[in-house]
């Protein structure tokens, strides 16, 4: 049986009874097969996974999903539905950059070795510094200075309309967004932030952890909220370090982890395979 003739269902919410019944019977009526199933509750929360054979699907597909949304809003729970197999859509990819350039290389790195499923279509920045790197790889890059911080977001805005980005990373991007800037592209920003929050939120993390004299450094990536460094984790991986690393040493491991946290949090959202859910997130192996 070929792949393209399934579909994963994920059903996320409140716990509550007969949520699978509810979407078992659907399913069966639209003459559907339930061939794999997982589910579990965590804290009051209830996740539910199905892969599910369309090969005798007596409806369209598009009133499958209708139907399963329908459903959802109902017994308010998220119902979210993807074809399994085949190639699967490629999303398109904005970057924002300051000056650093190590986020943004191992981005190059993973879409130059296959391993992204998206295409970076434009790097934006407010210097011009990483802009050799990025015409190196055949990228449109535009920049605009940051000093008038109204007029540079709207430089952002502007030009991200044009491009229509699915998702905006913000790969070492040393700006604060607005709140008008977040709400255009909700659970579509992702950040990397150089610690394992939530600690050490804010600014010179690094700094911090060294004041501290903690052990272990992290990196976490995120999506971006209207609460800066609080939006739900998607990623997150330490380093050990000690009493004889300087604040230079932590920043320079730190830069290892915060671009291999980035480009798996990367990955995980343009594969399907995160699902934000109020403060959290679900991912899927």
């Amino acid at each position: 049986m070929s792949d393209r003739s399934r579909a994963i269902i994920s059903v996320i919410g409140r716990d509550q009874k007969g949520v699978v019944a509810r979407i078992s019977t659907y399913l069966a009526s639209c003459n559907t097969n339930i061939e794999d199933i997982e589910q579990r509750v965590m804290e009051g929360l209830f996740i539910m996974t199905m892969l599910v054979d369309l090969s005798d699907l007596d409806t369209t597909l598009d009133e499958l999903v209708i139907g399963l949304r329908k459903i959802g809003d109902e017994i308010g729970m998220e119902v979210t539905v993807r074809l399994a197999g085949g190639p699967p859509e490629r999303k398109r990819v904005a970057v924002l950059v300051t000056r650093e350039p190590h986020c943004l290389e191992q981005l190059l790195r993973d879409r130059d070795a296959g391993l992204l499923n998206g295409d970076l279509i434009v790097v934006l920045s407010n210097h011009p510094d990483l802009e050799p790197l990025v015409r190196e790889h055949g990228i449109p890059f535009l920049c605009h200075p940051s000093t008038d911080k109204a007029a540079h977001e709207e430089f952002l805005l502007k030009h991200l309309a044009e491009y229509r980005p699915d998702l905006v990373v913000l790969a070492r991007y040393m700006q604060v967004l607005s709140d008008r800037f977040v709400a255009e592209y909700p659970s579509r920003i992702i950040n990397i932030h150089h610690s394992f929050l939530p600690a050490f939120a804010g600014a010179k993390p690094y700094h911090q952890a060294f004041e501290r004299g903690v052990k272990v450094i992290g990196a976490t990536g995120h999506y971006v909220t209207s609460d800066l460094d609080e939006g739900p984790i998607i990623e997150q991986d330490v380093v050990r370090v000690s009493h004889r690393d300087s604040v230079a040493d932590l920043i320079r491991k730190g830069r290892d982890i915060e671009k291999m946290v980035l480009a798996r949090a990367v990955t995980l959202h343009v594969g399907h395979r995160v699902l934000p859910y109020g403060n959290k997130t679900v991912v899927f192996e």
